[in-house]
């Protein structure tokens, strides 16, 4: 095995390559060669580092330190510098650093210090292409140890004890799905992981998979041991390329090590993988419709029961799971189950990833324990909202989230106390908007993605979504009166009873916390008045245009 003195790790994250990190790697890489330190110096492409407001990003180790915002031109200053004198280039340093200049460790600074990262914990630390580097992090002993030392049952009450809960956004038991699959009949059985991720503002699959695909791959490999699955299959959104080539590549790769086909790892398990690509629809994000467009049919739901579990793909048993899911699983298997109790909340035991966008100084993704409050996440770790302007609004959980309040800002963020404020964990979105913002307008805003990605199935989603958006539309224009408030509320709680699918019974979320938590902004529209000074105008809402 080769040593070199210093590995040089470049974020190659999507949000990192949109922002030029192949070009950085070039010149670092031409700047090492001129001073022929090509044998000393390691250059290692990653995943996502999470820290995506600072990229294009580098760690430098052993001293852990981070770059930020690098241009190509910095390339010969940290290499002079930092490589060759062992001078830290300040001006480009993320971190801060003590009154002696040394760095920071980089979990210490506030980004990371409240993070716990169980899900990526490889990110940004391997490469992600390599094999060899999953298992030089442990990568595949739970898989081993799995198959080794517990029958799928004893698998399954494993998961059950540790509490792990859906990540997908239902937040239902994982393993109680996994035993209603196993316990189904008819052969083969299917797993499906589920990373078609359309939510807006949701980025966590996609940089799991870009960062860490190996981690996918044994989380499937032990659910569907658990299960009796001998086919599984990533369904990933059609726009994800650098997620499906990574995945691709991690299932050809194991494939080819004995990690899965016939007789995992030496075992009498068989079970393989296929990466499909998803047909570019919100809804396919819905587990029947996904199934339907793995089939070949259009992206619709199915009318449930039966339930995926009884009757999933080609009318067989299937067991459907999100990214984050599965890529606790090995972590459970290792730890023990009372080891990831010790993380989170009662109820919702383990960590949750986190997207951060909006007005917020730290954008990027996070994982954080379960019952965190917003306050931390926002100020803490995000760094506040910029420009010094007020926090108004954080919504939880995607486009179908709650609108959530100033009120609510020392709120855990677990399933249930989201829940009992009309919000929810959901795709793990978090939208931080400052005081400039109006609610009515952000509404607006969110309803016409609704009315845009409806699939029209059912008729209470395929017209209630458009009929909603006008009703705000109204009132975002000056003209709305009491009967339409009226209305607002019974088309909303027609579609949340009677939708299909998650799609229409979700739309009208938002719209009611922010009428549960924004009341006297609402009520000002009445009197045509926009506390925030967004609407009227004589233009109606800017969404009409």
């Amino acid at each position: 095995m080769k040593y070199y003195r210093a590995h040089v790790l470049i974020c190659s994250g999507s949000n990192c390559a949109i922002k030029g990190c192949q070009t950085i790697k070039d010149a670092l890489v031409a700047v090492l060669n001129k001073h022929e330190l090509q044998s000393e110096i390691k250059v290692v492409d990653t995943g996502c580092l999470g820290w995506c407001e600072q990229g294009p990003s580098m760690v430098i180790y052993p001293e852990g330190v981070m770059y930020s915002r690098l241009k190509n031109s910095d390339m010969d200053e940290i290499v002079t510098e930092h490589l060759l004198k062992g001078r830290f280039v300040h001006r480009l340093m993320t971190q801060s650093t003590d009154t002696l200049g040394l760095a920071s460790p980089l979990n210490m600074t506030p980004f990371f210090q409240k993070q716990r990262r169980v899900v990526l914990k490889n990110c940004g630390l391997i490469n992600p292409e390599r094999l060899e580097d999953y298992i030089h992090a442990g990568g595949y002993t739970a898989l081993a140890t799995a198959l080794d030392k517990y029958a799928p049952e004893e698998i399954i009450a494993m998961v059950l004890d540790a509490g792990l809960r859906g990540r997908g956004g239902a937040g239902f038991l994982t393993g109680k799905k996994w035993s209603y699959t196993k316990a189904a009949l008819g052969e083969p059985k299917y797993l499906i992981c589920n990373a078609d991720e359309g939510e807006p503002g949701t980025f966590k699959d996609r940089l799991i998979l870009e960062g860490d695909p190996h981690l996918i791959v044994e989380g499937m490999a032990i659910a569907a041991y658990a299960i009796g699955a001998s086919k599984g299959i990533i369904y990933v959104r059609g726009e994800y390329d650098l997620s499906i080539k990574r995945m691709e590549q991690a299932v050809l790769q194991a494939r080819e090590n004995g990690i899965l086909g016939e007789g995992v790892l030496g075992s009498g398990f068989n079970f393989d993988i296929e990466v499909c690509a998803g047909a570019g629809a919100y809804v396919c994000g819905e587990e029947t419709a996904l199934i339907e467009s793995i089939e070949g049919n259009r992206g619709e739901p199915r009318f449930k029961p039966p339930y995926p579990a009884e009757k999933g793909l080609w009318g067989l048993p299937t067991c459907v799971n999100n990214v984050e899911t599965l890529a606790n699983i090995p972590a459970i298997i290792e730890n023990s189950p009372t080891w990831y109790r010790s993380l989170g909340t009662e109820n919702s035991p383990g960590t949750k990833v986190f997207t951060l966008t909006g007005n917020i100084t730290n954008s990027g993704l996070i994982e954080v324990p379960m019952g965190i409050t917003l306050r931390e996440i926002i100020y803490d770790i995000g760094g506040g909202i910029p420009q010094g302007r007020r926090f108004k609004m954080a919504q939880t959980g995607g486009t179908s989230g709650g609108c959530l309040a100033e009120e609510h800002l020392d709120l855990p963020m677990d399933y249930d106390s989201l829940a009992s404020h009309g919000s929810s964990l959901g795709s793990g979105a978090l939208l931080i908007m400052d005081d400039s913002h109006c609610i009515l307008d952000l509404t607006h805003c969110f309803l016409k993605f609704f009315v845009h990605e409806s699939c029209g199935k059912c008729t209470p989603c395929r017209e209630g979504t458009p009929a909603l958006y006008k009703l705000i539309g109204k009132m975002t224009a000056g003209q709305g009166n009491q009967d339409d408030l009226e209305l607002i509320h019974r088309l909303a709680r027609t579609m949340q009873d009677s939708s299909l699918c998650a799609l229409g019974q979700t739309a009208p979320v938002p719209v009611l916390s922010a009428f549960r938590h924004f009341w006297p902004e609402v009520e000002a529209h009445m009197t045509g008045n926009c506390l925030a000074h967004k609407c009227f105008s004589g233009r109606g809402s800017k969404h009409d245009h």
